[in-house]
């Protein structure tokens, strides 16, 4: 049982004004150009894929993807230098 909270008419100090440093809402929003492709995998591979996706309640080609565009900045980055 949670204990009940009692507030008092105590003074709180000076209040200060804080600067808003959150951006607004349309730029949490990262929209990135994708494209739309088949590809056939093995079933073992999906079927690992789905089980994680699962456990960790996302979607197993968010899984897929992240995989893939993690691979293309490691040697995207390492042929640059």
């Amino acid at each position: 049982m949670k204990s009940k909270i009692k507030y008092t008419d105590e003074p709180m100090g000076e209040p200060r004004v804080i600067k808003d440093f959150l951006p607004p809402p349309d730029q949490l929003i990262l929209k990135e150009e994708n494209v739309k492709i088949t590809i056939a995998l093995k079933k073992s591979s999906i079927d690992f894929f789905k089980k994680e996706a699962k456990k960790h309640h996302t979607s197993y080609q968010k899984m897929i993807r992240q995989i893939i565009d993690y691979y293309t900045s490691h040697y995207k980055n390492q042929k640059s230098a």
